[in-house]
């Protein structure tokens, strides 16, 4: 059992699986009060739960990581600007500097890479849940580059940066594998709505095929 000391957790990400390995791998060193799948389970688990720490996935549906923290600094202002409010620590396979930075700017306390283990997790989050910001070590020094002015984050990668928030979703989900069925059920569109996302990807992006997309996913390790 818990102790009653132990950091709130709350695990936001869409792989059921990997929720499970995560619940797992933190056993009882950490309180897991709840999981979530998307923007809008993640929103209202913060609110029903009001965990120390939220362990953020940055790629949802519905939005993303930086989502979730947009919409309850609107809708939950008071908890937010409150001594409890929640810290968030971003769990990611991506270490791209877009995601990184975008992350941080919406109100992440700290951003690892999900090849992170077990133990260095739990000491992450409970640094976090103290206030301290954490990153894995190759992303620091960019974080810092970015908020120095030295780098301009849009320009870190000019294709992606032409596809719009809604075209990432879908770009991610169909370079991971999903069939056009399930992106629709997954961001609560229409499979015709989701082709035409997919055109206008592939035309941004100067692709022909799947395969192609998910090769250049793959490479910016967008997956």
């Amino acid at each position: 059992m818990s102790q009653p000391s132990s950091v709130r957790v709350l695990i936001v990400d869409d792989h059921a699986m990997f929720r499970a390995g995560v619940r797992a791998e933190l056993g009882t060193s950490v309180d897991v009060v709840a999981e979530a799948a998307d923007v809008d389970t993640a929103v209202a688990a913060v609110a029903e739960h009001r965990p120390g720490v939220v362990l953020l996935d940055v790629h949802l549906p519905g939005g993303g990581g930086a989502e979730v923290m947009r919409r309850l600094g609107s809708t939950m202002a008071p908890l937010m600007s409150s001594p409890q409010a929640p810290r968030f620590l971003a769990l990611s396979v991506s270490d791209a500097a877009e995601d990184v930075i975008g992350t941080i700017r919406a109100g992440a306390r700290g951003y690892v890479t999900k090849t992170i283990t077990g133990p260095e997790l739990i000491d992450a989050i409970r640094r976090v849940a103290e206030g301290d910001a954490v990153f894995s070590p190759r992303l620091a020094g960019f974080v810092l580059d970015a908020f120095a002015g030295t780098i301009e984050i849009s320009a870190v990668d000019e294709d992606l940066d032409r596809l719009t928030e809604r075209e990432r979703e879908v770009m991610r989900l169909i370079a991971r594998g999903y069939a056009y069925k399930e992106v629709a059920r997954e961001l609560f569109i229409s499979i015709k709505t989701v082709e035409t996302h997919m055109s206008s990807v592939l035309r941004k992006l100067q692709l022909s095929s799947r395969h192609e997309l998910t090769r250049w996913a793959s490479d910016r390790r967008l997956l």
